[in-house]
């Protein structure tokens, strides 16, 4: 029997808080230890060493995975679109900004607002929603023009539109983990199948692409690494698939939106981002395109 979602409490508002705080970080710090830690590779090596932590604290708790072959073939595709997410992330930060990563891949719950209107019933969109979707689409039109009035430059263009691929990966990835039997499985088996498939495709990806002998091990990429592995991908995700298998998803993605002001203002503290007048209106637009969408729950008689 399928366990029931409810809706956002304080708990879940407050541990949805704290996992915006590091998950905006985490572009600022692959585009902080770049220079000496490929982001592919960053990214590889992070998915394998989270995969080893997650499995570590399964054998610990003593948990008992169900039957792989229950959940084989939603866990491949799962697994290579969480694969192809920070494949276009680490792409996307060697040609555009950490501010504007953190805005063009946190468009995610649009994405995913969208495929579980198509799949569950329970999650259709309503008229304000749609509203919110062209809303947010337009602030993407919006950032991106600025490029095409000389603002920045095509490999910065390019860099943006790998950041809304990496959105819509993401997206995707939520509708197949609330669509399938993912939804019911243990957080610890959702998460194994996509750092297990993030791992060996990127750094496959990173040996082809020969980006996999650009390495330093200075303390800014190590840092960059544990906060990555440890932080991000082990603690961090177990807690959002732990809250996905309670709480309504479309719900849990009106706080998501704070990911990107967590990430922007990092950017321009730490990396000395420069934001324009265009892709900020962009992003405003953006922001509350995400507001209307996620947030129109709220409004629903409970």
């Amino acid at each position: 029997m399928k366990a029931r979602r409810v809706p956002v409490d304080g708990f879940a508002a407050v541990t949805m808080l704290v996992l915006c705080a590091i998950w905006g970080a985490q572009q600022v710090a692959i585009k902080l230890a770049a220079p000496d830690l490929a982001p592919i590779l960053q990214v590889g090596l992070r998915s394998g060493l989270s995969a080893l932590l997650v499995g570590a604290f399964s054998a610990w708790r003593g948990e008992r995975l169900p039957p792989w072959r229950q959940t084989f073939r939603p866990g491949l595709l799962a697994g290579a679109l969480f694969a192809a997410e920070f494949l276009f992330v680490a792409e996307g930060l060697r040609h555009t900004t950490a501010s504007h990563m953190a805005v063009f891949l946190y468009t995610s719950p649009i994405f995913t607002a969208f495929g579980l209107h198509l799949l569950l019933p329970a999650e259709r969109l309503r008229r304000r929603q749609w509203l919110g979707i062209l809303v947010a689409f337009g602030g993407i039109g919006l950032a991106f023009l600025e490029g095409g009035r000389g603002g920045v430059s095509l490999d910065s263009l390019v860099g943006d539109l790998l950041g809304v691929l990496a959105g819509a990966a993401w997206g995707a990835t939520t509708v197949v983990i609330r669509a399938s039997p993912l939804s019911e499985a243990p957080p610890a088996q959702t998460l194994l199948y996509q750092l297990a498939s993030a791992c060996l495709i990127l750094l496959g990806a990173a040996v082809v692409s020969g980006q996999a002998g650009r390495v330093a091990w200075t303390p800014t990429a190590v840092a960059s690494l544990l906060f990555q592995g440890v932080v991000v991908s082990f603690a961090s995700y177990l807690t959002w698939f732990w809250l996905l298998r309670r709480y309504l998803a479309s719900r849990l993605a009106v706080f998501s939106f704070l990911t990107p002001i967590f990430g922007v203002s990092l950017g321009v503290l730490l990396l000395r981002d420069r934001l324009s007048a265009s892709f900020a209106g962009g992003a405003a637009l953006v922001l509350a395109g995400i507001a209307i969408v996620s947030g129109a729950g709220f409004a629903r008689p409970r």
